[in-house]
C-alpha cells in the first residue's frame, strides 16, 4: 500500500466514492478480480498517481472491492485498475494496464490531451485517461416540489440542451448559450407555449466524438457513465458546476410548474464494439455488462456496436441505481428509455415476456410517482408497442405518427386506422383499459424530419453527415407539396403552413399525451437532414429570429397546447378519461354525415365529438385531408334538437382567425359548414357560460 495514505478495510454498502467522517470510502464491483488497484491523482494531468493495492483477502466482500482512505476530501481524482483476476474467460477483456472509471462516480474530469482515438489504443491509457472525482451531493433544494402533472394534461417538449439556446439569436450571454442555465432563461417561453414537461435528449456524460470518426456526437446517445451530468452543457465547469447547474434547472422548472424528463440510454455505451475504447464496463466485467454471441463478438441490437446486457443482476442493479440517483438526488420527474425493448432481451439476446429489469422498473415503489416512457423497439427489428412487459409504461406511439402523416399527406385507406389512433389507440392498448394514457402521441421527434421539413422534402438530404446519404430513414411519409426544399412560392408555403397546423391539431387534440419536438412550433428546418446526430451547428440549433409565418405557427401551437394542458380560459378538453368517454358513449366518430364515419379506401375525412363534464360542452373536431372542399352536416347536440356550434379553430385561415378559442366573437355555425380543402376545424357546442 502507498505510504502516503492511512487506509482501512472500508465497506460496500454504497458503491462509488462516498465522503465519510475523516476520509472517503471507495467500493466497486469486479467479480473476477483477485487484486485491484485504486489510483489517486493530484490533478487531471498527473501521470504518476499514488497506487493503493487491494487484495481479495483484505478488501473484498463477495464480488466487491472496497477501501476507506483517510485524509482525502472532495475533489480527489481517482481511477481503478484490475491488477489480477482469478480466471480470464475468453469473453472478458481484463487488462492490468487500463485505467478505468468508477461506474458509480458522479463527476468525470477529462485531461486536456484526452481524445477518443488515444483511448482506443491497445495498452496503457494512463497518459490520456479520464478520471473519476470525489464529490458531495449536498445541495439546497429549498422548498422544491414535484409538479406531478397528470398525463391527461401533460404536453411534452422534446429538447436538446445545447440546440435550444446555442444560436446567437437566443439573446443569451455567450457563456450561457447551449447550457442548463440557458434553459432556465427560456422558462418564460416554455410557459407561454403551454409546455408542462420538457424531455431532454441524453445528458449522461458522453464522448464528444462518434465512434472512431471525427464527427461530433451531437445527440449524445453514447454514454460513458449512467450517473454523471454532461459537463459541456454546464456554464460552470468547476468541480460541482455541472451537478449544481443541472439541479438549478430542475428547481427552476419545478417553480414554474414544469416537469423534467430525461432521455436515458441503458441499451449501449460509448465503449462500442471491437476496437472501441475501454472506459469502465468492458475492463471490469465485459461478459456481464454486454451481450456476447457464441463467437465471442459483441451482439449489436442497437446499431451502436454493443448491447448492454440488462438481464444480469449487476446490470439490472446499476440501471435501477442510476434511476434512483436521478429521481431522488437530482429530482427528475420522469424518464424516456431509448430502445427500451433492448432491456427485455436475455443474455443470449432472446426477448423475454417477463423481462426482469423492465418489470423491476415498472413495479418499484420508489418510482411510483415517476413517469416511465418507452421507445418500445430496438434497432434489430424487435417491436413491442402495446406489448412491452409492465403495466405502467407509457409508450412512444410510432403507429400514431405514421398514420397521421399518411392521412394528412392524402394517402388512401388511412381513416379506419386513424380512428383508433385519435381515440388513444384502444386496438393497441386494449388490455390497459384502466390506463387510457398509455399512448404518447407525436408527429416528429429528434430522429427524423422536423415538422416543416416533413412538408418540404420528399426525400432525405443527409449528405452533410458524410455517409453518402445512406444514413437515416427512407420511410418518412413526407410530401414536398410540389417543390423540393424551401421556396418563395406563396401558394406552396401557405399550403405547407396549413398542413403543419393540421398535423398539430391531430397531435394535440387526439386522446393520449402529446409530444412536440423543439422548434416545430416555429417551423424549424434542418434543410432536409433527417438524421442530424452529428450536426453540432446551426442545422440543429433553434434560430430565434422568426419570420411572419413562424410567428403565426407559434401563436397557433400556443393556443392548442394551452387547451390540452388546461391553461385555457375557455376549454378543458382532458379532464375526462378515454375509458369514461367510451363507456358513457360520449365519444363519437363522424363523417360528412353525423355518426356515419367513412372508412372506405378513398375516404380522406374524419370527425369526432367528445364531452367535457366540467364545462358541460361538446367538442367537435373535423379534419378534411381531401384536396377539395367538403360540405359538412353538423351533428345535433346529444339530448337536444340543437345543431348550433361555435367555430374556434379553422386552419384554412391565417392568424388571428385560425383560432378563436378565447375570443368573445366566436363564429356561430348552424346546420351545415363547408370545410375548405386540406383543413381542420374545431367547434364547441353552444354554451353562453363559456364565452369570456
Amino acid at each position: 500500500m502507498s505510504a502516503h495514505y492511512i487506509t482501512e478495510k472500508g465497506h460496500c454498502r454504497v458503491l462509488g466514492s462516498t465522503i465519510e467522517d475523516g476520509g472517503v470510502n471507495f467500493a466497486i464491483y469486479c467479480k473476477a478480480a483477485k487484486e485491484m488497484e485504486l489510483l489517486l491523482f493530484n490533478d487531471e494531468t498527473d501521470m504518476s498517481p499514488d497506487i493503493i493495492k487491494l487484495s481479495a483477502a483484505e478488501h473484498r466482500t463477495s464480488y466487491y472491492f472496497h477501501v476507506f482512505v483517510r485524509g482525502i476530501k472532495e475533489g480527489q481524482l481517482y481511477a481503478w485498475r484490475v491488477a489480477k483476476v482469478f480466471r480470464n474467460h475468453p469473453d472478458q477483456r481484463f487488462d492490468p494496464t487500463k485505467v478505468l472509471l468508477d461506474p458509480y462516480c458522479k463527476r468525470i474530469i477529462f485531461p486536456e490531451n484526452y481524445s477518443r482515438r488515444t483511448n482506443m489504443m491497445v495498452g496503457s491509457n494512463l497518459h490520456c485517461c479520464p478520471k473519476s472525482a470525489v464529490v458531495s451531493l449536498d445541495y439546497d433544494w429549498e422548498d422544491d416540489v414535484h409538479p406531478n402533472t397528470a398525463m391527461s394534461r401533460t404536453v411534452i417538449y422534446e429538447m436538446h440542451v445545447k440546440g435550444f439556446t446555442a444560436h446567437p439569436s437566443s439573446g443569451l450571454d455567450e457563456k450561457k448559450r447551449g447550457t442548463y442555465a440557458g434553459i432556465i432563461e427560456k422558462i418564460p417561453y416554455l410557459k407561454e407555449l403551454g409546455i408542462t414537461a420538457i424531455e431532454l435528449l441524453p445528458v449522461f456524460q458522453f464522448d464528444s466524438k462518434v465512434t472512431d470518426t471525427d464527427r461530433p456526437n451531437y445527440w449524445g446517445y453514447d454514454p460513458i457513465s449512467f450517473f454523471v451530468p454532461h459537463e459541456a452543457y454546464s456554464s460552470d465547469k468547476s468541480l460541482l458546476g455541472p451537478l449544481n447547474e443541472f439541479r438549478d434547472l430542475v428547481k427552476a422548472l419545478h417553480k414554474a410548474d414544469i416537469e423534467i424528463y430525461l432521455d436515458v440510454v441503458y441499451n449501449h455505451t460509448s465503449e462500442n464494439g471491437e476496437g472501441g475504447p475501454t472506459f469502465s464496463f468492458r475492463g471490469l466485467s465485459n461478459r456481464e455488462y454486454y451481450l456476447i454471441d457464441e463467437n465471442h463478438n459483441y451482439s449489436n441490437f442497437t446499431g451502436c456496436g454493443n448491447t448492454f446486457n440488462a438481464s444480469t443482476p449487476v446490470s439490472k442493479k446499476i440501471i435501477l441505481d442510476s434511476l434512483l440517483f436521478w429521481s431522488q438526488e437530482m429530482h427528475v420527474d420522469g424518464f424516456r428509455f431509448d430502445l427500451a425493448s433492448i432491456l427485455s432481451r436475455d443474455s443470449k439476446g432472446v426477448p423475454q415476456a417477463e423481462a426482469p429489469t423492465l418489470l423491476a422498473i415498472d413495479n418499484d415503489y420508489r418510482f411510483a410517482n415517476t413517469k416511465i416512457i418507452a421507445e418500445a423497439w430496438d434497432a434489430a427489428g424487435l417491436y413491442q408497442v402495446g406489448s412491452l412487459p409492465g403495466d405502467r409504461w407509457r409508450e412512444w406511439n410510432g403507429q400514431f405518427r405514421d398514420v397521421v402523416r399518411r392521412f394528412i399527406k392524402g394517402d388512401p385507406d388511412q381513416v379506419k386506422t386513424l380512428a383508433h389512433r385519435i381515440m388513444g389507440s384502444p386496438d393497441i392498448y386494449s388490455s390497459f383499459s384502466f390506463d387510457p394514457y398509455k399512448s404518447l402521441n407525436f408527429i416528429t421527434c429528434h430522429d427524423g424530419f422536423t415538422l416543416w421539413d416533413l412538408l418540404c422534402y420528399n426525400r432525405k438530404h443527409n449528405e452533410a453527415n458524410g455517409e453518402d446519404n445512406r444514413d437515416g430513414s427512407d420511410y418518412n411519409f413526407s410530401w414536398n407539396h410540389g417543390f423540393e426544399g424551401e421556396t418563395q412560392d406563396k401558394i406552396i408555403n401557405d399550403l405547407r403552413l396549413k398542413q403543419a397546423k393540421n398535423l398539430m391539431v391531430l397531435n394535440m387534440l387526439s386522446l393520449g399525451t402529446p409530444m412536440i419536438t423543439m422548434g416545430d412550433e416555429i417551423l424549424r428546418t434542418q434543410h432536409g437532414n433527417n438524421n442530424a446526430y452529428c450536426q453540432d451547428n446551426e442545422i440543429s440549433y433553434m434560430n430565434w429570429n422568426l419570420n411572419a409565418r413562424q410567428k403565426e405557427m407559434f401563436e397557433f401551437v400556443k393556443k392548442l397546447s394551452n387547451v390540452h394542458s388546461n391553461n385555457s380560459k375557455i376549454m378543458n378538453f382532458n379532464i375526462f378519461t378515454l375509458e369514461d368517454n367510451i363507456r358513457s358513449n360520449k365519444f363519437c366518430l363522424h363523417g360528412v354525415k353525423p355518426y356515419l364515419p367513412d372508412f372506405s379506401y378513398d375516404s380522406h375525412t374524419i370527425g369526432m365529438t367528445y364531452y367535457s363534464v366540467t364545462r358541460k360542452v361538446f367538442v367537435y373536431m373535423f379534419v378534411n385531408a381531401y384536396w377539395k372542399e367538403i360540405p359538412l352536416e353538423l351533428p345535433k347536440i346529444p339530448n337536444t334538437n340543437i345543431n348550433t356550434w361555435y367555430k374556434v379553430i379553422d386552419t384554412s385561415m391565417h392568424t388571428p382567425f385560425d383560432h378563436n378559442i378565447e375570443a368573445k366573437d366566436q363564429v356561430k355555425v348552424t346546420g351545415t359548414f363547408t370545410v375548405p380543402p386540406r383543413c381542420s376545424v374545431v367547434f364547441l357546442s353552444e354554451n353562453k357560460d363559456m364565452l369570456v
